[in-house]
């Protein structure tokens, strides 16, 4: 019989980010099988990744619900995923990062006495509140994993300061990397049309916008805005895009903050491809997503990063982005100074783009026994 690893996939930034490993596993079919289930925390988005990776899952458990709170994302994903690894019964389940679907697919497989491997893991913040729920999360599932896949090697020193074995854990840059250079280098056609306008408006720099973080919720989130609004208005030469998180925590402000400005442009989610183009041609970017943080660095493309903290100080030691908080003031003025200056070109500090084939070697070398092929990084 082959041996089995189920992939656990809940959001699209976990579908980015696992896409690289599933692919990499496929080597070693078929006597290591690779089996996707999906929770449904993300839909549409995560079904967009899927087709440009050519992924193919198995379960789909459609969890998401209109109005739906952390509560009931963990209830139905726990109680779901506990059933796929009963009639699956893998040898191993991989997960990534810090969402529920993370620790419920963690705290099932534990509860069905199965090994579980976090990629991305070791991220961690001085403040158990932000990011939240997402620093309980991962650290939660850190309690669980067998196999920890650091993307750094100060994610690597976070372990070791929680008491995990070394021989559990393995430094091997973030698949993050590996998902953007695969497809950096295609023909890509834009296909958001704002977007497309932006790009082919001669004389306009793009900045680029994403804010959704639960902790902004309310007044941060409005404060972000104002300082979006303000500097349409400061800086003449900019075409501000922002794909509008569909939670009517994020809809609402913005349309009531944001929209009717002709140098504003409120979209639907990107697709994957799209969002790489932009974070190519952006002159700076606002966002407080993760991914984007260790995205960036690889085109050189500033990053003001609107959160207090970041688990990912690295792009800031580089040079390629800065903490500015929710403050209008801060943010206006920062943004302004980063477009005045010439952009970064710094190696990424988060990879190589071969994270996946690294994770994938490290299970097929415990799970089939074989020797690993992939030599280690050192950033």
């Amino acid at each position: 019989m082959p041996r089995r690893v189920l992939v656990v996939i809940g959001t699209r930034p976990e579908a980015i980010k696992l896409a690289p490993v599933i692919a990499a596993l496929g080597k070693y079919a078929p006597e290591l099988e690779t089996v996707v289930a999906l929770t449904g925390q993300h839909t549409a988005m995560v079904d967009q990744v899927l087709e440009v990776f050519g992924v193919e899952p198995a379960y789909d458990l459609d969890v998401m619900q209109e109005g739906q709170s952390l509560y009931d994302v963990v209830e139905r994903t726990l109680g779901g995923l506990g059933a796929v690894i009963r009639e699956c019964r893998p040898d191993a389940v991989l997960v990534e990062g810090d969402t529920a679907t993370v620790f419920t697919a963690s705290l099932a497989a534990y509860f069905e006495r199965v090994r579980v491997g976090h990629v991305e893991a070791g991220l961690r913040t001085p403040d158990k509140w932000s990011p939240f729920p997402e620093e309980i999360f991962r650290r939660l599932t850190g309690v669980v994993a067998d196999w920890h896949f650091a993307p750094t090697r100060r994610a690597v020193d976070a372990l070791r300061r929680e008491g995990v074995p070394d021989a559990q854990i393995h430094l091997t840059g973030n698949t993050v990397v590996d998902a953007l250079l695969s497809v950096a280098d295609r023909v890509r056609t834009v296909t958001d049309a704002d977007l497309r306008a932006v790009l082919d408006h001669g004389g306009s720099r793009l900045v680029l916008v994403t804010a959704h973080r639960r902790e902004s919720f309310g007044e941060p989130l409005r404060r972000v805005f104002e300082a979006v609004r303000a500097l349409a208005e400061r800086v003449p030469d900019i075409q501000i895009v922002y794909p509008v998180h569909p939670n009517p925590n994020v809809q609402l402000p913005a349309t009531e903050l944001l929209s009717g400005h002709p140098r504003i442009h409120l979209t639907q989610p990107l697709g994957y491809l799209d969002l790489v183009t932009a974070l190519e041609h952006a002159s700076l970017i606002l966002t407080d997503s993760g991914g984007i943080q260790e995205e960036a660095p690889t085109f050189g493309t500033p990053v003001l990063v609107l959160r207090e903290v970041t688990e990912r100080p690295e792009a800031v030691e580089a040079g390629v982005a800065e903490v500015v908080g929710t403050d209008t003031k801060r943010i206006l003025e920062r943004a302004i100074a980063a477009l005045a200056r010439e952009r970064p070109r710094v190696p990424n500090p988060f990879g190589d783009g071969r994270a996946g084939e690294r994770i994938a070697d490290i299970l097929a070398a415990d799970l089939l026994e074989r020797t690993r092929a992939t030599s280690d990084w050192q950033p």
